[in-house]
């Protein structure tokens, strides 16, 4: 018999394994292409976070960690991947400002554990809030802050009741303790503020500009 706290833990991974299909079905659409034509960065991308997915719930069916290697990446990159894969969402209600300050921004962890993050923050403002959405980042006495930011939504939230939602801000919360930093979410009556703040990686280490 399966547990509540199994049950949830089964969700949350198939809320994760959800949203790259998701993202990847938009993807084709905007492209027109058939689906077995040569992947691009985009696909590679989505391909990664959903791999990433089947991990987690892998791990949540038999048990085990399902930690990766931690590596050191660009988050500009990871951030710039998470905006394309949502481009077509996006350009419905406006598109995204971005106003990016922060370099390269060298991170040490999993860039597939924080793609899922990003992806998160991006539909959550996109699929639940109101434009404008602005992305800002900045270097902060060493460390990395992004924040997402969203008008009010025309339509109340659905999610209430339903297992299988919800899981998206916890998940984000979980992926930045698990880089040595702290997300934070503040919801107003004009909007929401998603915010977060991850250690850049030690000094010595440098990307190209």
């Amino acid at each position: 018999m399966i547990t509540p706290a199994h049950r949830r833990a089964l969700n949350r991974a198939l809320h994760e394994l959800r949203r790259p299909l998701q993202a990847l079905v938009l993807l084709e659409e905007r492209s027109g292409q058939p689906a077995a034509s040569p992947p691009s960065a985009s696909r590679r991308g989505l391909l990664e976070v959903a791999a990433s997915a089947l991990q987690d719930l892998d791990g949540a069916v038999n048990g085990g960690a399902s930690s990766r290697p931690s590596q050191r990446f660009s988050c500009r990159e990871v951030v710039l991947a998470a905006l394309e894969r949502w481009r077509s969402v996006a350009a419905r209600t406006g598109g995204i400002r971005v106003y990016w300050d922060a370099g390269p921004a060298p991170l040490e962890g999993d860039p597939a554990r924080m793609a899922q993050a990003l992806d998160n923050l991006l539909s959550n403002a996109l699929e639940h809030g109101g434009p404008p959405v602005v992305l800002t980042a900045a270097r902060v006495a060493g460390r990395l802050r992004i924040t997402i930011a969203n008008g009010a939504g025309s339509h109340p939230s659905q999610r209430d009741g339903d297992p299988r939602r919800g899981h998206g801000t916890e998940i984000v919360s979980d992926v930045a303790s698990a880089h040595r930093g702290r997300f934070a979410l503040c919801q107003t009556g004009s909007g929401c503020v998603a915010a977060l703040e991850l250690p850049l990686a030690e000094p010595g280490y440098s990307l190209a500009a």
